[in-house]
């Protein structure tokens, strides 16, 4: 039994090895379906998606789902041989605006393949991710005699903006796309499996004053020296005690020597704390007009082991005695993490240690993800994808074979999970 089970997994290991060129085919041809947000409409890559899903994966079930104002997301459904769990993969079919203002040296929409590298809008984040989790979604489907339960596949149409009517549409409105666990391709690196991330709060601030000349500043009251008050008051968040669980502090610890060369020095530190970010900032008309009024938006980036709740009470402590300042907060997400010894987190990484040859690290993630959306829902779920080269800028890219990794680690998790549990 044992010798079967095991010659069964070498085929398995097999075909994923022999869907390498799909993967990169599947990439290619989502990218060049445009699905920038803004604006925002994820009709044309969804049903790409569908057509490629459904010459691929045996006996897949696809449904498409408007939920309206541009938004189509598609969920692929396989089931497996008898009842048992049920393993969700999750993407994101919008992408950031291509700006053409940027020094884009390829066509954002051609899928170029140069040196190992895969180029276009969304080939990071998370074009490449979904490619991936689709050749994944259509190896288990072809060896479903293997493993008990669904394995599901759901592509929202919005993550740019917050999931709204993308992933939490899909969790309120179709029972299937929540799970027993999740796996999600957004950016990463193949080397690092995230585990949590951290929450924000987006703070809108307003400034009155009272206008006059600049030379009589004496007669007016300068609403952009209100509004300055009022964002040094928000900095000093930054220095708020983060008393984080002891789990995952020691893993934000353990996972530094690997994670910060990918992510950056001072990943680590800021995982940790409170940040403060004024991302806009406008007031004024003219520099010999004292101004009467004044904007900024502000982005706060929560660890885990603070809620939001403590933060506001900080900064309205703070803001509240500010004469003419006014405030609102626009998003409010709180940190969220999966147990490093769950049993998804174990069985990804017990996967990806397989195909790289060695442990990845077992991190947080800094940015958002629609993984929050999920834990919200108390499902486990963790981040697994290529490394998101120039996202967001000009000539985006993935290495294709960190796609293949990434596809090769997600087929693996979704067998192990889906005949172990």
């Amino acid at each position: 039994m044992a010798d079967s089970k095991t010659a069964a997994r070498a085929a398995f290991v097999a075909d994923a090895v022999i869907r390498r060129d799909q993967i990169v085919s599947n990439a290619r041809a989502l990218i060049a379906a445009p699905s920038p947000n803004p604006p925002l409409s994820t009709r044309a890559v969804a049903a790409v998606a569908e057509d490629l899903l459904g010459k691929q994966a045996l006996g897949v079930e696809l449904s498409l789902h408007d939920a309206g104002e541009g938004v189509v997301n598609l969920v692929a459904r396989v089931k497996g041989n008898g009842l048992g769990p049920r393993l969700v993969m999750s993407g994101h079919l919008d992408t950031y605006p291509v700006n053409e203002a940027l020094p884009w040296t390829v066509d954002p929409f051609g899928g170029e393949l140069r040196e190992g590298r895969l180029y276009g809008r969304g080939a990071a984040d998370m074009k490449g991710g979904i490619a991936a989790s689709m050749s994944a979604l259509a190896l288990v489907a072809e060896h479903r005699t293997m493993w008990r339960g669904e394995a599901v596949l759901a592509l929202a149409g919005d993550e740019e903006s917050m999931g709204e009517r993308g992933t939490q549409w899909l969790i309120d409105n179709v029972p299937h796309v929540t799970g027993d666990a999740v796996i999600i391709g957004d950016a990463g690196s193949p080397w690092v499996i995230r585990f949590g991330e951290k929450g924000f709060l987006w703070i809108e601030l307003e400034a009155r004053g009272k206008p006059a000349h600049g030379a009589h500043v004496h007669l007016g009251i300068n609403a952009i020296d209100r509004l300055r008050g009022a964002l040094d008051a928000l900095a000093g968040l930054r220095e708020m005690a983060v008393p984080g669980p002891d789990e995952v502090t020691r893993a934000i610890a353990a996972a530094q020597p690997v994670s910060e060369p990918l992510s950056g020095a001072g990943e680590s530190q800021t995982l940790a704390r409170v940040t403060v970010n004024i991302g806009h900032i406008a007031g004024g008309s003219s520099m010999n007009l004292v101004p009467s009024s004044a904007r900024a938006g502000v982005d706060i980036r929560i660890p885990v082991g603070v809620p939001a709740s403590v933060v506001e009470e900080q900064f309205s402590a703070a803001l509240v005695g500010m004469e003419g300042v006014s405030w609102r907060v626009l998003r409010r997400y709180e940190a969220s993490y999966t147990p490093t010894d769950a049993h998804i987190v174990r069985t990804v990484t017990a996967a990806a240690s397989e195909v790289l040859g060695r442990a990845p690290a077992v991190n947080m993630r800094v940015g958002g993800s629609d993984s929050r959306l999920f834990r919200m829902k108390g499902i486990p779920t963790v981040v697994y994808g290529p490394t998101p080269n120039n996202m967001g800028g000009a000539d985006e890219y993935a290495l294709v074979e960190e796609l293949h990794t990434v596809a090769k680690v997600h087929a693996l998790s979704a067998l192990d999970f889906l005949q172990d549990t």
